[in-house]
């Protein structure tokens, strides 16, 4: 049995009940249902275009549902205007597939600036935070580094303590490990997994990167044609003969030896 997730635990800090989208003809997300539990690592999957990224854009308003509920919290934001997602956002911080810093600042800068607006901090506070959080994803020599001299996976490090700067309850990954060699790769996965349980963060990952659901996932949903097609465990996953699942599993990489339930 993976005990990755307490079964006992109920409550679900995200809450999603039949929530619907199209785009013109295209329905992309078809009356799903989904929870994500407080403090895991929720993996969301699914072949590209199934609506995994559409899914965390709906949840901080960045798209609107056609119809169904969004909850964060047991509060639902489903017809939440613009300023009313404000606090959302500041609550579930997205780290993008590309990290998106400026190339014109220093790390620290890029670290501090978002939490010295956010906070209304001196400059010397906000760097302070900034330090901290860099700490955190062991990136606190790079202070005085340019993004354009680090590997991707360091800037997505940055990324990360950025994010983190704002104090976030949760984080919402975006194909986090994409573009990434293997090592780099692995090294995200293990930040992720320290941010969640260290941190108490609730972490939802968008990603198709199977070797990051097996090693660090908590919890997996299976998006398969605007559907939730499997919603458990990751050695469940992996060990299903369900012939859907089996085909994205074996199709996306290597034949993946299941875990023991």
């Amino acid at each position: 049995m993976d005990e990755r997730v307490d079964k006992r635990e109920t409550r679900a800090i995200v809450r999603y009940t039949d929530v619907c989208k199209s785009f013109g003809d295209l329905q992309v997300l078809d009356h799903i249902n989904l929870a994500v539990k407080p403090g895991t690592v929720h993996f969301l999957i699914g072949a590209s275009g199934v609506g995994k990224s559409v899914a965390i854009k709906i949840l901080v308003g960045l798209l609107g549902a056609d119809a169904g509920r969004v909850e964060l919290d047991g509060v639902d934001v489903t017809d939440f205007d613009e300023e009313s997602f404000y606090p959302i956002r500041r609550r579930c911080q997205m780290i993008f597939q590309h990290s998106t810093l400026f190339d014109a600042l220093t790390v620290l800068e890029n670290v501090a600036m978002p939490a010295q607006k956010r906070f209304r901090l001196l400059r010397r506070q906000a760097e302070n935070k900034a330090r901290q959080t860099l700490k955190l994803v062991h990136a606190e020599n790079l202070c005085d580094r340019l993004p354009s001299t680090l590997g991707q996976g360091v800037q997505k490090r940055v990324a990360i303590a950025r994010a983190l700067a704002l104090d976030p309850e949760i984080l919402l990954y975006d194909e986090p490990t994409t573009g990434l060699d293997p090592v780099a790769a692995r090294r995200t996965d293990r930040l992720i997994q320290e941010m969640a349980h260290e941190l108490n963060l609730t972490s939802l990952v968008v990603s198709h990167d199977l070797a990051s659901v097996q090693g660090i996932g908590d919890w997996v949903t299976f998006l398969h044609r605007g559907k939730v097609h499997f919603d458990g465990l990751p050695a469940e996953l992996f060990a299903s003969q369900d012939e859907t699942v089996r085909g994205f599993v074996h199709g996306a990489g290597r034949r993946w030896a299941p875990k023991p339930l």
